[in-house]
């Protein structure tokens, strides 16, 4: 999909922004895993008070008042390590700097936040209630689904055939596959699904402007 622009695009503020608040929370976190700081504890605790619990959705009592509510903002700035956020992050600037200019900065704080919260609600309803989830992969899925979304629309507005939409879907699938058996089931994948779709569906009932 080329928007006239080049190959080369500025990364806007908010995603530089939304990269910041996940990079802080994880270098405090390894350096403390490292005995730069503090104490190893500290991780687990993090994921204590901050990670996704499914359980707290199906009638597990909170660590403090409004856990159950703050967790949907908390686990999406929390990683499992370096590579986890590095490839987060990576991903958050290469669709936030094609997302950003169609959607603005307003519209893209909430394409991000209701996949994020998308990605909680489908891991609530379809993960077991003893693994916690860490992590800003609903929220990138979210924006790749939006992503999708709107290249369909678009291909469907030329009346072309949106074949290589579903190509890069079954891709993500295939690779969300492969990843779930690379790390034995610990994958996420029903917190890529819910955002995909709650990406997607923000697209289609609040579409980007015209580029």
């Amino acid at each position: 999909m080329n928007d006239g622009h080049g190959a080369r695009r500025q990364v806007p503020a908010v995603v530089w922004f939304l990269t910041i608040l996940s990079v802080i929370p994880e270098a405090v976190l390894t350096g403390a895993d490292l005995g730069l700081w503090g104490n190893a504890d500290w991780r687990l605790t993090a994921y204590q008070y901050g990670a996704f619990w499914s359980g707290l959705l199906h009638g597990w009592q909170p660590t403090y008042a409004g856990q159950r509510e703050l967790m949907f903002v908390t686990y999406g700035f929390l990683h499992g390590g370096l590579s986890h956020l590095a490839l987060n992050m990576a991903t958050l600037v290469a669709f936030g700097a094609v997302l950003v200019p169609r959607f603005g900065t307003a519209c893209f704080l909430a394409l991000y936040a209701l996949s994020q919260i998308g990605g909680g609600l489908a891991f609530a309803w379809l993960a077991p209630d003893g693994a916690p989830m860490v992590g800003a992969s609903g929220a990138i899925f979210g924006l790749a689904g939006a992503f999708l979304a709107m290249a369909a629309v678009q291909l469907r507005g030329r009346q072309r055939s949106i074949a290589p939409v579903l190509q890069s879907l079954g891709a993500l699938v295939l690779l969300n596959a492969v990843l779930w058996w690379a790390m034995d089931g610990g994958l996420a994948w029903q917190a890529h699904l819910g955002g995909a779709v709650a990406g997607a569906l923000y697209t289609l009932f609040a579409p980007p402007r015209r580029g």
